[in-house]
């Protein structure tokens, strides 16, 4: 390169200085000589070297020591370039005739140290010019620039608004330049989370180039301009003996502290932290909640609206009552919203609420009413009622001679609550029959039966006992010798339509016998009629006969 006109060589700092000598090597040539010029024009010389003996001289310059190299060639070389060697050297050759000399510039180049943002502010506040940092780069040269950026645009100078100061320093032991930019900023509300740094522009070897800070985010302060209220946790619905929390903030920055709660029924404010808990929350809870900055400035409010559920059952707990008697049950309920009532009995979902107008055994049970609020999770309440039904022995005795005409079943059919003891006896011998065989024991009633092959007629009588009452019934029983008649035994109440056909049907054949008997002693009578009427005739030709028979001895004994 070429400055002025002139040979250049840029060298970086700290790096060699390679010179060559631009002169062609003359014929007769004694020596070549390297010097530089002073700023007054006055030559140093630095370095000698003989063309014959091949020896190299160096001067003794301060500057130079032990840092000079030169070459066959006449290339001088200088090591550790410092930026006093910002010089023009000049090479020379000398013969017996002639001094040829050929100057060059030397230009030495430093890169600045990454730009620095210090003295940074701890905070900045909006509406409020201030010191936001500096920006150092060090040990740059030739000097450099800084320039000053704000999420990646340059920040231009505005009056009291973005003020920027530079200042350059040279350290003189090296020549070397601290750059110090300066940035006074007002920042606004949106300078929140801005990214500020700096970038230093110097020139190299190769032309000009730029090195960035790191960037820096300032906590921006600005005042509170909207209060905002909210119950945590976050749900759709409230219920009673939930716990809430009710939070206030403001957005500002910092956010306050302290704020201000209006409760319903509370005439007063309640200065409390950015937080107020309610717990174990009840119905009377319901309302609007306010919140404030202390001041009573920028209020929120929000309603809260406490879901409850409450269940009636009449009656409740563990009832005992008589079988027949009437119980009316009532299952009443009291909520914020619509809810959902349904029965379970002994862990069976029920189609209908229970209704008893006249209790049965098989009424007994436990029984619960529940009851859930519809879209509020977990609000769910049941209440149980235990049913018993009691009932005093009740017996009914039947027997029929079994298939193999050996022996006779007697049948003890008993119902009552609380379950009764049977007992067998023989009547008049009084001896007890201790092989009888139970059926299961379901709503209130079960069978006790025995197996008997009596020789004689026999009286047996069936005792069925509970806490209520004692109940004896007999029944007479044939010898095995004489066939009993079967006798229906109870039948349920799912067979009482099966029971009403065969019943029908006896009915009707009974009638018919009745009919046909009464045809047959229709058609008797009149064949005794007709009887009657032949035998007078009978009657009365045997009468003709004997008078004849009477008639003719008579003669006979005449004759005689």
């Amino acid at each position: 390169p070429l400055a002025l006109g002139l040979y250049t060589v840029n060298a970086v700092y700290g790096d060699t200085i390679t010179m060559p000598c631009r002169l062609e090597v003359p014929d007769g040539l004694m020596f070549g000589k390297w010097k530089y010029e002073m700023p007054n024009g006055s030559p140093v010389f630095i370095a000698f070297r003989s063309s014959t003996k091949k020896n190299v001289q160096y001067d003794d310059v301060p500057d130079y020591k032990d840092r000079l190299s030169l070459s066959e060639n006449y290339t001088l070389s200088i090591k550790n370039a410092r930026i006093s060697d910002e010089k023009r050297f000049v090479c020379m050759l000398v013969t017996e005739d002639d001094v040829s000399e050929e100057p060059t510039i030397v230009k030495v180049f430093k890169q600045p140290s990454q730009p620095e943002i210090l003295h940074q502010a701890d905070f900045l506040e909006t509406e409020k010019l201030q010191m936001l940092g500096e920006c150092v780069a060090r040990d740059s040269y030739p000097e450099g620039n800084v320039t000053w950026y704000r999420n990646g645009r340059v920040l231009q100078p505005t009056e009291e608004v973005v003020v920027i100061n530079l200042q350059k320093i040279v350290d003189k032991s090296t020549g070397l330049f601290t750059m110090t930019s300066s940035l006074q900023y007002m920042p606004t509300k949106e300078d929140a989370n801005a990214k500020f740094s700096c970038i230093v522009t110097y020139y190299g070897p190769s032309g000009q180039k730029t090195i960035e800070s790191e960037p820096v985010v300032f906590d921006v302060h600005y005042p509170t301009e909207k209060v905002t209220i909210q119950v945590l946790p976050q749900r759709s619905t409230i219920k009673e003996g939930d716990n809430i929390t009710l939070k206030c903030s403001g957005n500002g920055n910092p956010p306050p502290q302290e704020f201000l709660f209006y409760i319903p029924g509370e005439s007063e404010g309640i200065r409390s932290s950015d937080t107020y808990v309610m717990t174990d929350v009840r119905r009377n809870a319901t309302g609007e909640y306010k919140c404030s900055l202390t001041d009573r400035s920028m209020m929120d409010s929000t309603t809260i609206t406490v879901h409850y559920l409450d269940l009636q059952l009449t009656p409740s707990g563990e009832v005992t009552k008589q079988i027949g008697e009437a119980l009316p049950v009532s299952c009443t309920i009291s909520s914020s919203r619509n809810a959902t009532v349904f029965w379970i009995k002994d862990n069976t979902r029920m189609q209908t609420s229970p209704s008893f107008s006249s209790l049965q055994y098989q009424d007994a049970g436990n029984y619960i009413c529940e009851t859930t609020l519809q879209e509020v999770e977990g609000l769910k309440k049941r209440k149980t009622l235990k049913l018993i039904v009691e009932g005093k022995p009740q017996i009914k005795m039947t027997k029929k001679t079994n298939t193999n005409k050996m022996s006779k079943t007697i049948v003890c059919h008993v119902e009552g609550f609380p379950k009764p003891a049977v007992q067998w006896t023989v009547t008049g011998s009084g001896s007890i029959i201790n092989k009888a065989k139970e059926t299961k024991y379901v709503n209130g009633r079960f069978s006790s039966k025995i197996v008997i092959a009596p020789e004689e007629n026999v009286t047996l009588t069936c005792i069925a006992e509970n806490q209520l009452e004692r109940t004896v019934t007999s029944l007479n029983v044939s010898a095995i010798s004489i066939p009993e008649y079967d006798e229906p035994e109870d039948r349920s109440d799912d067979n009482s339509e099966k029971v009403n056909d065969q019943a029908k049907l006896i009915v009707g054949i009974v009638v018919g016998l009745l009919l046909a008997a009464l045809v047959a002693g229709v058609v008797y009578w009149l064949y005794v009629k007709k009887s009657k009427t032949a035998s007078k005739h009978v009657d009365k030709d045997l009468g003709n006969i004997e008078e004849n028979k009477k008639l003719e001895e008579n003669n006979h004994k005449s004759e005689t």
